[in-house]
């Protein structure tokens, strides 16, 4: 396996899509985590002043790594248009057929793929680690684990939205057409997951049924309703008409999801026609 994720770093290191997608993934990570940091510190100070929110600062180090994971995971879009771009151009320069013809089985192709989205999602999650950190220290408060484990989500987060670009990169292998289809089914989720968090409020309003944000039960959505923006008073007015957040079921979900997303994608190169 090494070797064959040396071949794909040369494949990439100089590919200009590469460089650039990922330097604005980096970058934004800060600069949408910074912006956050600087409206609450510039125009939500009036608003702590009339004791509206109280104390809430969402980059003490209690709450920086929900944040921080929460403001990233807005911008995952990137390393998942990337990994379309990578796997769909081996399609259509015919690489993939001459790596087989190299020697590489069908097996091999897949898997280093899928390593590679795994290798993005971790590299993105050490990311948010570092980002986390520093508006942590910024803020001034002791340093604490707590919260820690919203970090663990965004990994999952980033893992299935790049395996979900991947499928789709497999499924279609034109460039144009996957990202498409790709931004035409988020939205498409998006929508009926509106919809469906709609009934849900109702369903608890008229009926006492509380069965949870449905539209987090959908496979893209389980990852984003991993990640929430940490607690605070005007979020807690919210509280007693939203559904509650059965974060078990939807992590449960999630990786349900991301299962069915690798198998598909593996089935796909093994058992069809280059």
């Amino acid at each position: 396996m090494i070797k064959l994720l040396k071949i794909e770093w040369l494949k990439i290191k100089n590919y200009n899509a590469f460089i650039i997608l990922s330097s604005f993934f980096a970058l934004g990570v800060v600069a949408i985590n910074y912006v956050i940091y600087s409206v609450n510190k510039n125009m939500f100070s009036q608003v702590k002043a009339a004791k509206l929110i109280g104390n809430f600062s969402p980059y003490d180090f209690d709450k920086t790594w929900q944040t921080t994971s929460y403001a990233a995971g807005w911008i995952l879009l990137l390393p998942a248009l990337l990994i379309i771009m990578l796997v769909t151009n081996e399609f259509t320069y015919r690489t993939h057929r001459q790596n087989i013809i190299d020697g590489w089985s069908r097996k091999q192709f897949i898997e280093v793929k899928m390593v590679m989205a795994l290798i993005a999602a971790v590299v993105s999650t050490i990311l948010v680690i570092i980002t986390a950190l520093g508006f942590g220290w910024a803020s001034g408060t002791s340093f604490s684990m707590e919260g820690f484990s919203h970090t663990g989500f965004f990994f999952l987060k980033a893992l299935t939205y790049n395996m979900v670009a991947l499928l789709f990169s497999v499924l279609i292998r034109r460039t144009g057409f996957a990202t498409g289809i790709f931004f035409i089914y988020m939205g498409f989720e998006n929508f009926i997951s509106q919809l469906l968090d709609v009934w849900s409020i109702k369903l608890r309003r008229d009926n006492t049924i509380d069965l949870g944000s449905m539209g987090d039960y959908l496979p893209m959505n389980a990852a984003d309703g991993l990640l929430t923006f940490p607690d605070n008073p005007l979020k807690s007015l919210a509280r007693g008409v939203m559904p509650t957040d059965y974060t078990s079921v939807v992590m449960t979900l999630c990786v349900a999801y991301l299962l069915l997303f690798c198998w598909w994608s593996f089935n796909r190169i093994v058992k069809t026609d280059l």
